[in-house]
Order: structure tokens, then sequence, then C-alpha cells
């Protein structure tokens, strides 16, 4: 059986950004860059990536009136953000998606983002090859 890894369905679309970003700001980066997830730096070694989703965005600015220009990214991230391992296998990745309730992650590796696996990646790339 062909042993699928994340570092093989993976995409390397993602977009840094920076905790101070306005989420206006934020939202015309993802349309342009086209992705569904903006990574947020980390401040410094000793920190972890935050993600802020689009829905997180619709859920906590949007349904709560908040003002996009006056919200910053730092806001309403999600930090730590649960990240996966290149070599991890696209099945145990679908699993721990599915235990944390996401449906997207950064790839890291040796403490740097790598790129971006998501159920989609999973499936579209993953599952073609898989046989059970």
């Amino acid at each position: 059986m062909n042993k699928v890894k994340v570092e093989n369905v993976m995409s390397n679309t993602y977009v840094m950004v920076d905790g101070l970003m306005t989420v206006a700001e934020g939202i015309q980066l993802a349309k342009q860059k086209q992705v569904k997830a903006l990574i947020v730096k980390k401040r410094h070694d000793d920190d972890e990536y935050g993600i802020v989703l689009m829905n997180d965005i619709a859920k906590k600015v949007l349904a709560q009136n908040r003002p996009t220009d006056r919200t910053n990214i730092y806001e309403i991230m999600t930090k730590p953000a649960l990240s996966v391992s290149p070599d991890m296998n696209v099945k145990y990745c679908a699993r721990l998606f599915e235990r944390f309730g996401i449906s997207r992650a950064p790839v890291i590796k040796h403490g740097e983002i790598v790129g971006m696996v998501s159920y989609n990646n999973i499936v579209l790339n993953g599952m073609a090859d898989l046989s059970h």
C-alpha cells in the first residue's frame, strides 16, 4: 500500500501576516492571493504561529458587527495554530483534523512553515493514491 504523506499533498500557497495587520487588510490579501487562511508570524523565537481562517472573520468580526478596519488580526486568531509535520501520513492528518474540528493547518518542518494542508488537499491529491 502506498503511504501518502502530508508533503505529497500540501499546498505551497500560504500567506504570512503580522498580527497587527487589520482584518480589512487581511481580507484584501486573502482575496489577492486566493487563500482561505492567513498564518500569523511569530513575534520571537519562543512564540508560536497563529492562524486566521476566513470563517473566523465571518464569525468573530462580521457577525458581531466589529469594524474590519479597526480590528486587528491578533484579536481573532487561533494561537497556537495546530500544525502538522510534512512526514505525517495523510490518514492521521485527516484524523487529527476530525478530532480537533479543523479543516486546514500549516505544515511545519524544523520550526518553519513549508506549506498548508487542508481536507481538500488530502481528498483531491491524497485519496487518488490510497487503497484500503
